[in-house]
C-alpha cells in the first residue's frame, strides 16, 4: 500500500519530528522563519521546506509583514489531530486508574514481618 504524500495529509505531515518541533514553537507565538531557525537550531532551507509542507496541509498560516513572512499555527486544522488522540486519552486514563487502585490496595495490606 502506498504511503500518502506528506503534502496532502496532516497526520503524515506531523509524523516528521522536526515538523512537530516547529508546530510546538509556533504554538507560543507568530514568528518569522529566522526566529524559527534560531530558536530550534535548524538550517533555514530545512525550516522553509517543513513550513511549506505544514502550510500545504493547512496546519500553519502565513501572513506578510513588510519583507517578513510570519507563520502561526492554525488551531482549526490541528483539531482533527487532537480529537483523534483523545480516543487514546480515555484508554490511558483507564490504565492509570487501574494502577492507582492497585497501589492503594497494596498500601492497605498489613506489613508482613
Amino acid at each position: 500500500m502506498a504511503r500518502a504524500a506528506t503534502t496532502s495529509d496532516a497526520f503524515n505531515a506531523v509524523a516528521e519530528p522536526r515538523r512537530r518541533e516547529i508546530l510546538n514553537y509556533l504554538a507560543l507565538a507568530e514568528r518569522p522563519v529566522g526566529d524559527i531557525v534560531a530558536g530550534l537550531g535548524l538550517e533555514q532551507p530545512s525550516v522553509s521546506k517543513h513550513l511549506r509542507v505544514l502550510r500545504d496541509v493547512g496546519l500553519v498560516r502565513v501572513r506578510r509583514n513588510g519583507r517578513h513572512m510570519l507563520y502561526r499555527t492554525n488551531a482549526e486544522a490541528i483539531r482533527p489531530l487532537h480529537d483523534w488522540t483523545k480516543t487514546f486519552e480515555r484508554f490511558w486514563g483507564h490504565q492509570l486508574s487501574r494502577i492507582k487502585e492497585r497501589a492503594e490496595a497494596g498500601s492497605k495490606e498489613p506489613d508482613k514481618e
